[in-house]
């Protein structure tokens, strides 16, 4: 009998304690493994391609690609021409990422296709120079809109758009180690907040058409540029201005149903910043001529003043927006590469390691973020990225080369997404010419300076990766555990 009522009184304590847990349990969450969560729908997604497509650029300087091709008929064929080329470059990266579906790009594209080395190569320049320098760059952008109506009448002081610039990468690095759900939420509010004055250019251009004012766009083919040169020059300048495409592929490990919501953002988003660049540059002509679109500093401020006034005031302000969304879009992006590098030993492992409480790869972002804010500091910073470009037009080439190749090497892997090899082909011909065109038409030393810097990394690559000598390791293992108790971090989960 005594044994009966100490079962019983044990059933009693054990079903109290289970009924709190159940209680405690229901209210929470079940755990998440600690990876990179999929929380990057449809929307999302194409928010992401179009608000790092659109930065600056086609609100300050589209003039480049006028003064090559020497007419406004080319100058708005070679607008279109480059929207279907980024089609086609992005066309390939969809069936890649729907292929072999890591995050990371073109790094996990080029480690399957032609090895550790080539990948290894990628990540070094891309991690250490291009997403680094690219964000300081649309950051200085974004300081000198913001501080210009603080100046009037002169230009802002180098010190005050720095110190702005090294501010808005502290913010955006901020919020994308506090939440991914977050740092979407601004690139969608600030990419619907750059088609609004795009929509608001347009309809303007729109109505001075109607009104008449077609001076500029009749004959448009006269005094066009016959130099084959100078039309490759202009391409250069205009596809630089679509540069962003192949964003998307950075995230992919984070999109939910990536086999749907790739391909589907890709013929989405790119298309879209396509219509709204020629038909932005039809509103410009409308107003400026060619001449007057040449010599002005910024060319939708000056259809702003003609067009808009008194409410020109909104066109700056607007660039300003867009420029801050272009800026949280490949900060987003180059944590992912910096992360995956990281994850597969060829950058620090920290790098790899993630927020245990947020679920963002919070040192990747941070370390992006550092060198960037390193960037601004030299007066010429466009210069060191121009420079560069070449080698990013170079990795565009093999990323499409190895979808070629692994047609043939790879023909087991699974493709929800199969493009016409051709479109690849001719992503690879298009590459070689974007890379040699600058170096033929002015061979300054810097690109070899830059050539010198891609190979330098093999010398870290042979020790670090290949090797992996033991003394490094010591080294980096306490540095690495300092750094993560206090970031809070820790390793990926496999699953």
């Amino acid at each position: 009998m005594d044994e009966e009522n100490i079962r019983k009184r044990k059933e009693s304590q054990n079903g109290s304690t289970s009924n709190n847990v159940d209680s405690q349990t229901k209210n929470k969450q079940p755990a998440k493994a600690t990876v990179l969560q999929k929380d990057v729908g449809l929307l999302s997604s194409i928010c992401l391609i179009v608000g790092t497509m659109i930065g600056s650029g086609i609100f300050i300087s589209p003039k480049a690609v006028l003064l090559y091709s020497g007419a406004v008929g080319p100058c708005l064929l070679i607008w279109a021409a480059c929207g279907v080329l980024a089609t086609m470059g992005a066309l390939c990266y969809a069936e890649l990422g729907t292929m072999i579906t890591k995050s990371g790009g073109e790094y996990s594209y080029l480690s399957e296709a032609f090895g550790s080395l080539v990948a290894y190569l990628y990540s070094w320049t891309t991690v250490m120079v291009l997403k680094p320098s690219s964000l300081a760059i649309i950051t200085l952008s974004f300081a000198e809109y913001a501080s210009t109506p603080f100046y009037p009448g002169c230009t802002p002081p180098v010190v005050v758009t720095k110190s702005l610039a090294a501010a808005a990468i502290i913010v955006i690095v901020m919020v994308n180690c506090l939440s991914v759900k977050l740092a979407n939420y601004v690139q969608n509010v600030f990419t619907l907040a750059k088609l609004f004055i795009i929509l608001i250019i347009v309809v303007a251009g729109m109505v001075m058409l109607a009104q008449g004012n077609t001076e500029n766009l009749s004959n448009a083919f006269e005094g066009s540029s016959t130099s084959v040169g100078a039309i490759g020059l202009a391409f250069y300048n205009g596809l630089w201005a679509y540069d962003g495409w192949n964003q998307l592929n950075f995230i992919t490990e984070e999109l939910k149903d990536p086999f749907r919501n790739l391909p589907l953002a890709i013929i989405i988003g790119i298309p879209l910043v396509s219509v709204c660049y020629v038909l932005v540059n039809v509103a410009y002509f409308t107003v400026l001529t060619p001449t007057e679109l040449l010599l002005s500093p910024a060319v939708a401020v000056t259809f702003g003043d003609r067009v808009l006034y008194p409410l020109s005031w909104i066109v700056p302000l607007f660039v300003v927006f867009s420029t801050f969304g272009s800026a949280n879009g490949s900060c987003f992006t180059a944590g992912r590469l910096a992360y995956v590098s990281g994850r597969e030993g060829h950058m620090v492992k920290i790098l790899s390691y993630i927020s245990l409480k947020r679920y963002t790869p919070a040192p990747a972002l941070i370390f992006n973020g550092i060198l960037a804010s390193i960037y601004i500091i030299p007066s010429d910073i466009n210069t060191l990225i121009n420079y560069f470009s070449f080698a990013q037009w170079g990795f565009y080439g093999l990323t499409a080369l190895a979808l070629i190749v692994m047609r043939y090497t790879r023909k087991e892997l699974h493709r929800p997404v199969k493009v016409p090899i051709f479109i690849a082909g001719i992503m690879v011909l298009v590459s070689c010419y974007l890379v040699l065109a600058p170096i033929i038409d002015k061979p300054d030393l810097e690109y070899l300076y830059c050539t010198i810097f891609i190979v330098s990394g093999l010398f870290l690559y042979y020790p670090f990766v290949h090797r992996k000598v033991n003394w490094a390791r010591k080294i980096m293992r306490p540095i690495t555990m300092h750094l993560q108790l206090l970031m809070e971090v820790v390793p990926p989960e496999k699953t």
